[in-house]
């Protein structure tokens, strides 16, 4: 067993922010599934929302995020978090984060997203998210309190209740633990030798990020599994508004592009989508044209692609001049380029695919889930931030803004001594004999969910797909139970878990709202309610009895 002061499960800005500025004060372990830098948050283009220009304000921000939100953003958290915003992107500044500066250099530039209404998002270029995490991931390298495990992935957490319920293992007795529940740490996989360590921590930290790998069509990297949800549902967490899965708009539509996002900045900066014949229609669909919300801009590009048999529409930024392409765009510039796209000759071509989950593991304004000792930042979390429907690059904020609040908490608890834990027992299981089983299971699952639950849904399909979901899960629970885990096997079951929690949330909504529409119930209701789900028995995952 290795103990730390702080386990961090997740490399990309919530958990490295929180690493940093626990550090000083806390020894702390980093858990990452494959190298540091290989996270959703690396891919991220846009930037981060903050006000920072005269001509803005904080209430203008809130403001956006309701509106984006429909109806169901926290007031008070979303207030928290713009006022915090300045100070989380003048951390990042002072870490050594390089944002583009204006022209005559007098500061920083500032570019605007759809949903926004004033320019507010600072960038580095159109990589912003790869400006901060390499900036912030050699700060972790070097850092002597930080223990960086890399290649490793969440099995699952450790609990005071799974241990009370285990034959084997007392109930912990310190005071330490005298609440219902507590987690006391984790069950890890080293990937590299296949063997399962047991990490325990004062205090344990999800930042594994969103789901997106659940669909067939995506934005996100490979790494996107919903790992933290999963987990910690399983534990005992309820989870909030998994029905609202963000579908980016703009991912490029070519068959070696694999996931490649087109930055909603390209349409902030001027860029128009039209159909093949070149004819505008964000016209028709709503009054902010371009630069309405992601859930509105979707489904307007969805809508026109199945009424016209189409298989991807157009974003067309020819009208600004290669030099400004080149300086604001340069990565999609390059990336479309190699494709054999000139953007600045040619209309991108364009496609929604699945991009942010709005919901996630229930928080407080702490980041502190329903488990003691536990927290949950980033897109795992639903902290009341997003509602119904993500702000653009609102999300790399709340994990700044959260990371800080978090660590901040943990810092002023008293340490006391973690329990021993036990280990990981693997006599009862074999090497698998047949993996063709994890594959064609993923492929399945990926694909129903894109058909049954994606932009526009029907009560028939969500029940086709929850179906589904409930004979694949029995058939994993099922391998899981008899042979060694595995990275694939990990990652299928909490896609399986995730789907089942996106599903039930998804047939429970009666109306449309934010990024759930559905044509059985294309109203909305007058009371926003969030969707909330429980686990009915928080002692149900205990299928591998400690030794």
């Amino acid at each position: 067993m290795q103990q730390f002061d702080v386990l961090i499960i997740g490399s990309g800005l919530a958990g490295l922010s929180t690493a940093l500025r626990l550090a000083e004060h806390k020894t702390v372990c980093l858990v990452s599934k494959r190298s540091i830098n290989d996270t959703a948050s690396d891919w991220a283009q846009g930037g981060i929302a903050a006000v920072l220009a005269d001509d803005d304000s904080i209430e203008s921000h809130v403001q956006d995020t309701l509106t984006a939100g429909g109806g169901l953003c926290d007031e008070t958290v979303t207030k928290m978090v713009a006022e915090h915003a300045k100070g989380a992107v003048e951390w990042l500044i002072d870490q050594g984060v390089g944002f583009t500066r204006t022209a005559d250099d007098q500061g920083f530039h500032l570019t605007r997203e759809g949903g926004h209404s004033h320019r507010r998002i600072i960038h580095a270029a159109d990589t912003t998210g790869h400006a901060v995490q390499t900036t912030l991931s050699e700060k972790v390298k070097q850092h002597p309190n930080i223990t960086l495990m890399e290649n490793h992935i969440a099995v699952d957490l450790i609990t005071a209740r799974k241990m009370s319920s285990s034959a084997n293992q007392p109930p912990p007795a310190s005071d330490y633990h005298s609440d219902a529940n507590a987690c006391l740490g984790a069950y890890v996989l080293d990937k590299t030798s296949g063997k399962v360590i047991t990490i325990a921590a004062q205090n344990t930290v999800l930042a594994t990020g969103g789901a997106g790998k659940v669909y067939l069509y995506t934005t996100n990297p490979d790494i996107s599994t919903g790992d933290g949800m999963a987990m910690a549902w399983r534990a005992g967490c309820r989870v909030a508004n998994m029905e609202f899965i963000q579908f980016h708009p703009t991912c490029l539509f070519h068959p070696h592009a694999k996931s490649f996002l087109i930055s909603e900045v390209v349409r902030g900066e001027g860029g128009l989508l039209k159909l093949p014949d070149g004819s505008r229609f964000m016209l028709e669909h709503d009054d902010r044209l371009e630069l309405a919300p992601r859930d509105v801009v979707a489904r307007a590009i969805d809508f026109e692609m199945k009424k016209r048999g189409l298989d991807c529409v157009y974003l067309d930024i020819r009208d600004k001049p290669l030099a400004f392409i080149e300086a604001h765009f340069p990565n999609i510039y390059q990336r479309c380029l190699s494709y054999g796209i000139d953007i600045s000759k040619t209309p991108i071509p364009v496609v929604p695919a699945a991009h942010y989950s709005c919901g996630g593991i229930m928080t407080d304004d702490k980041g502190r889930t329903d488990i003691k000792h536990l927290y949950a930042l980033g897109e795992t979390a639903c902290t009341g931030l997003h509602g119904a429907n993500r702000l653009a690059s609102n999300s790399l904020l709340e994990c700044l803004v959260f990371g800080q609040t978090a660590a901040a908490d943990i810092l002023s608890q008293v340490a006391k001594p973690s329990p021993q834990l036990p280990y990981w027992d693997e006599s009862r299981v074999t090497d698998a004999d047949e993996e063709v089983l994890i594959t064609h299971t993923w492929d399945e699952l990926r694909r129903f969910m894109w058909n049954y639950v994606g932009i526009v849904r029907t009560d028939k399909r969500l029940s086709r797909a929850l179906h589904r979901i409930h004979m694949l899960r029995a058939e994993v629970d099922e391998f899981y139970s008899n042979f060694k885990i595995s990275n694939d096997l990990i990652e299928l079951r909490n896609l399986l878990q995730v789907a089942q929690l996106i599903v039930e949330s998804a047939i429970s909504r009666k109306e449309s709202r934010g990024l759930h529409f559905s044509k059985d119930h294309p109203q909305t209701e007058a009371e926003p309610i969030p969707t909330v789900l429980e686990p009915l028995n928080y002692d149900s995952l205990l299928e591998r009895k400690a030794g």
